[in-house]
């Protein structure tokens, strides 16, 4: 049958914040074979995917796998099915399935009802479509260990193996694969910026020296690269972001400490570059939209209620404080009020005293994330 198209597809970074907020210690997935498949078509629905081959009129009695609905009417007809099922707590991406636990027994045995449920509502699971329960397991292309995200091992070796790219085609495949894995990077637009500018259309191919200088940079971060989270709550948990405008854009950060740790562990990083009229703000403005910019990643991470610490102390800090802000700037009003309105709010949001937030000098501070990362 048909459902009507009333589920969404959930975001697949807000699934990856959410497995990492578990922090759990043992996972287990399954991926239900030939799912849209699996969904017949109604017959009053199947003239519309009537297509002709060799002369011979066809259609398709299950739902394609190339329709542009398919995807999300397989994702609502699966998470209809475990919920009237009862299923327990799990995370789900159309037909990929992930539960999770302390203790390797809970975990088979949230995987069992899981797989039962999905096999009395018609669907099929493939013993090898079915992994852990496991410590370590791949789920949405990441390797998760810890409620930590990981960049897989043969993710890794296959950008390492990656030759130059010989045209644009090839420089964009290069980008789309590093690209799924910027939070891992700190600073990715600006190194990659060099690759980007031989894609462009007014731009003819050419591989210079900047352009594979930038190519093996971003290999060797790769290889290199920090593993994100777990997202931690809690009055003990410090969520600290650092925010940074240079002369080419914009980059921040979101690091968590709690009491008793030497040194935070990383959330992400996030870099662009200006745009449009940005390239044009006063410096200060520019610290200002840095600020804003990290502060709507990080409550993509953390959530709107965390509290958040800004690093380093901006210099506008205290104009906002006073109410006293500067009267002239580059910026529209409605953009600086903006900017400034959540500053204000996140900024004093769980910090009766919002001034102490930004009491540790940025150079301690881009000390301890250097240190960070020489030790990754």
């Amino acid at each position: 049958m048909m459902p009507p198209l009333s589920a969404a597809v959930p975001d697949m970074l807000e699934l990856q914040y959410e497995l990492e907020s578990k922090a759990a210690k043992w996972y287990a997935t399954m991926d239900i074979a030939n799912a849209f498949f699996s969904i017949p078509l109604a017959a009053e629905c199947r003239p519309q995917f009537a297509f002709t081959w060799r002369a011979i009129h066809y259609t398709w009695n299950r739902l394609p796998q190339g329709w542009k609905h398919s995807p999300t009417i397989c994702h609502g007809l699966i998470q209809t099915a475990l919920e009237k099922g009862g299923a327990p707590e799990h995370l789900q991406y159309i037909d990929d399935i992930i539960v999770w636990g302390n203790k390797a027994e809970e975990v088979f045995e949230k995987g069992k009802r899981v797989i039962q449920i999905l096999l009395k509502a018609g669907f099929t699971i493939k013993k090898s479509k079915v992994k852990g329960p496991a410590q370590e397991i791949q789920f949405l292309g990441i390797k998760w260990q810890d409620g930590r995200r990981h960049v897989p091992m043969d993710v890794d070796n296959k950008i390492a193996a990656m030759s130059p790219p010989a045209n644009k085609k090839e420089t964009q495949a290069f980008l789309g694969l590093v690209g799924f894995w910027r939070m891992h990077i700190p600073g990715y637009s600006q190194l990659v910026s060099p690759l980007y500018r031989v894609t462009q259309k007014k731009n003819y191919f050419e591989w210079g020296l900047e352009q594979q200088q930038a190519f093996e940079h971003i290999k060797q971060e790769i290889a290199h690269a920090v593993a994100l989270g777990p997202v931690r709550t809690g009055l003990a948990v410090q969520n600290v972001l650092y925010t940074a405008a240079g002369e080419h854009g914009l980059t921040w950060s979101l690091w968590q400490k709690t009491a008793g740790e030497t040194r935070g562990q990383p959330l992400g990083f996030w870099s662009r570059g200006y745009r449009g009229s940005e390239a044009c703000c006063t410096s200060t403005e520019k610290e200002i939209l840095g600020a804003y910019e990290g502060i709507r990643a990080a409550s993509e991470v953390v959530g709107t209620e965390a509290s958040l610490l800004l690093a380093p102390r901006l210099p506008m800090l205290h104009w906002m404080f006073k109410g006293n802000m500067p009267s002239t700037h580059h910026a529209t009003s409605t953009t600086w009020s903006k900017w400034v309105a959540l500053i204000m709010q996140r900024a004093r949001l769980g910090n009766p005293t919002a001034q102490e937030s930004w009491k540790r000098s940025w150079t301690g501070q881009k000390a301890e994330i250097l240190e960070h990362c020489l030790r990754r």
